[in-house]
């Protein structure tokens, strides 16, 4: 074997040697398990009456297969309920400690305590069915022994206090440049929201002067337009103007139809050429166009 390794794969004596040590250890790994269980563990020795034991367990097992779950079920209620004392009881009033001499656990006794402690009550005995701690073989064991005061109590029906009827809001006329928030309110059609927007817009206008101006507050359609232009009017002379050969930018920049640079120009121009005497003069503000002139026109004084 050695003449053929060396002809083969050219080992020197000392990797041969290696190689038959490691051949002879795994040999011995190999065997170990069978020394093992042939020569150092010793039989173990069942006596008669023991064997007598397995073969009736087995064979209870197999007359009746949930004898084992049964076995610890008993073990199991024994170490919950150690005993059971069964007496006359008023679901609505024992506590804790006699729940539990009824055969519940500290837990499902907490349990119906507390949905007493929040209100709850039992009105008759079936409701003790409701109660999730309380399965319907307990139920039917403490039923003969449930005894609840006044069982003729029915459930008293909370009477709510009737509300007030809808008002229904008559037709008015308000002048809306000069109402508030409650008498925009009274305007029917509009609720809160609305009137607070018709208000905001108002004020940043300085007021309308038309009723179509409506339209340009925020959410305020058509069909809502034509709801309530007939109970609106508008008097011009509650329009709060602005005197432009006076005003500065920050009395022009909240004004909802002008932009930056058509103030900035407004005031430019004025700088260099001196004031506006009439509306004519603003066409000649390059920036703004005829449509601006007509829209601001209702809110300026020279």
């Amino acid at each position: 074997m050695k003449t053929w390794l060396n002809n083969y794969f050219g080992f020197t004596k000392r990797e041969y040697n290696g190689l038959l040590a490691l051949m002879v250890f795994l040999l011995l790994i190999s065997a170990l398990p069978y020394i093992y269980t042939t020569f150092l563990i010793k039989p173990t020795v069942i006596s008669n009456e023991e064997q007598a034991a397995i073969q009736k367990l087995i064979l209870v097992s197999q007359q009746e297969p949930n004898y084992y779950a049964k076995m610890r079920s008993q073990v199991e209620d024994s170490e919950v309920n150690p005993t059971i004392t069964l007496f006359k009881f008023d679901p609505n009033v024992i506590d804790v400690e006699d729940w539990q001499k009824l055969g519940l656990s500290i837990k499902q006794a907490q349990s119906i305590v507390n949905y007493r402690n929040k209100g709850g009550k039992f009105y008759k005995p079936e409701d003790l069915k409701k109660m999730y701690t309380i399965s319907p073989k307990k139920y039917e064991q403490l039923v003969p022994y449930i005894t609840i005061e006044n069982t003729n109590t029915k459930y008293i029906k909370q009477e709510y206090a009737k509300q007030a009827p809808y008002i229904k809001k008559e037709l008015v006329i308000v002048e809306i440049n000069s109402a508030d928030t409650l008498q925009l309110d009274e305007i029917k059609g509009i609720g809160a929201a609305f009137t607070r927007r018709i208000a905001k817009y108002r004020d940043k206008l300085g007021g309308f002067y038309k009723k179509e101006q409506l339209l340009e507050v925020f959410g305020l359609d058509s069909i809502k337009f034509n709801e309530i232009k007939d109970q609106i009017k508008i008097d011009a002379n509650n329009l709060k103007k602005i005197n432009i050969n006076t005003a500065e930018f920050d009395d022009l920049k909240n004004h909802p139809y002008l932009k930056y640079k058509q103030i900035n120009a407004i005031i430019q121009y004025r700088k260099q050429h001196g004031k506006y005497n009439d509306i004519a003069d603003l066409k000649k503000v390059a920036i703004l166009t005829p449509q601006i002139i007509q829209t601001i026109a209702p809110y300026l004084i020279f």
